[in-house]
């Protein structure tokens, strides 16, 4: 079950319930103030204020904290926090000691919605407000230890956590700027070789058509010749452009390990991924077909399985051919690509893939899931026979 980043807001109501429950474990410590609005003796009218004034103090306190990290204006945080701390002191003043502890949750959230340069004067300045409350409010000072640590260790830790998480935010945005310039990067990379790749023979092919034409009347022998050989330019430009395209296209298989990762945490499956694999010998035809491999078998546990758990693994066995290279990925789920009499499309194509680089795939459902297995050879192709 995946939960919320660091510096990643809910973005749904799973989400959301998840991180306030995780600020609303610490609310527990709002237990003297409620044990003193049941067993406290108030009157009925100073209870009724007592828990109107609890309960809006919870919402605005869970509503700051949930703007941790945001860009927000800061005059609007402190409006708020100028209202929470006069309602801990109308309370306290109120309806006793026991209503000090709010000060310590108003010093968190300081340090939480606030920036480093107002909390260092906020967090100080409500601890402050809290001693001089102790000095008026009826056997208070008794108090004053056990909550004057917390107020200003938890005000100047939460900071802390508000730097962290601005911190992260700057790094997501600044990944996904540089992922984006990559990706233009190549693209420009690859316009400028497709041009220099094709820049020439389309020039001759458009030379010789010119002059084929010219000869075509009156000597079409020579023109024939000129025919046959803008025929073997674009057949070597075919070659060239698929040659090109299929090393762009080619898959790495510690790209699509981390690109596993991603997509398996990103859709609330556990990931149970190996370390970056060793691999020294190792075909690159054999790996981009374990690559792809892994792709397939990611994509299905995440649109098809339901499963909670994903475990890829990736071993070398030595077998009577040679070295192999093993791929499992095996999930828990209830769900699956098809069952093993028929594969869906992408198996198929799969194991037609594996095949060419003179490997095997087996899947199928187990006890708990469903497993796929790609096996490729881990030496050169012809070391190893058809049969590995």
């Amino acid at each position: 079950m995946s939960g919320v980043g660091i510096g990643q807001r809910p973005e749904n109501r799973r989400q959301k319930v998840i991180k306030s429950l995780w600020a609303g474990i610490w609310l527990v410590y709002l237990s003297a103030p409620v044990v003193d609005l049941l067993n406290g003796g108030h009157s009925t009218g100073a209870r009724i204020v007592g828990w109107t004034g609890l309960v809006g103090f919870v919402v605005w306190y869970m509503l700051l904290l949930f703007r941790t990290g945001r860009g927000d204006r800061t005059d609007v945080v402190l409006g708020s926090l100028a209202v929470l701390a006069a309602e801990s002191t109308l309370l306290a003043l109120t309806l006793g000691r026991e209503w000090l502890v709010l000060f310590v949750y108003v010093s968190i959230a300081s340090g939480a919605a606030l920036p480093l340069r107002l909390a260092r004067w906020t967090v100080p300045g409500a601890s402050a407000l809290m001693t001089v409350l102790a000095f008026v409010v009826p056997d208070a000072r008794s108090f004053l230890g056990g909550l004057l640590i917390p107020a200003l260790l938890g005000g100047f830790a939460m900071t802390g956590v508000r730097e962290l998480i601005r911190t992260t935010i700057a790094l997501r945005e600044a990944r996904a700027t540089v992922a984006h310039l990559a990706a233009n990067e190549e693209r420009l990379r690859l316009a400028r070789d497709l041009h220099d790749l094709l820049g020439h023979s389309l020039s001759l092919i458009t030379l010789k058509s010119e002059l084929a034409g010219r000869m075509l009347p009156g000597h079409p022998d020579k023109a024939a010749q000129q025919v046959a050989d803008i025929e073997q330019v674009s057949r070597q430009a075919l070659v060239d452009i698929r040659e090109a395209v299929t090393g762009y296209r080619r898959a790495r298989l510690t790209s699509e390990l981390a690109g596993a990762q991603v997509a398996l945490t990103a859709a609330g499956v556990a990931p149970e991924l190996p370390a970056e694999p060793d691999l020294t010998g190792v075909p690159e035809e054999s790996e981009s077909a374990l690559a792809w491999a892994l792709r397939e078998a990611v994509t299905n546990v995440v649109r098809h399985s339901g499963a909670r758990r994903c475990t890829v693994e990736l071993l070398r066995r030595q077998t009577l051919d040679g070295q192999v290279l093993e791929l499992s990925v095996e999930d828990d789920g209830s769900g699956g690509p098809g069952s093993a009499a028929a594969p869906g499309n992408g198996l198929t194509g799969l194991a037609e893939r594996l095949e060419k680089a003179g490997g095997e795939l087996e899947a199928g459902r187990t006890r708990h899931g469903f497993r796929l297995v790609a096996r490729v050879p881990a030496g050169a192709v012809a070391d190893v026979g058809s049969g590995a």
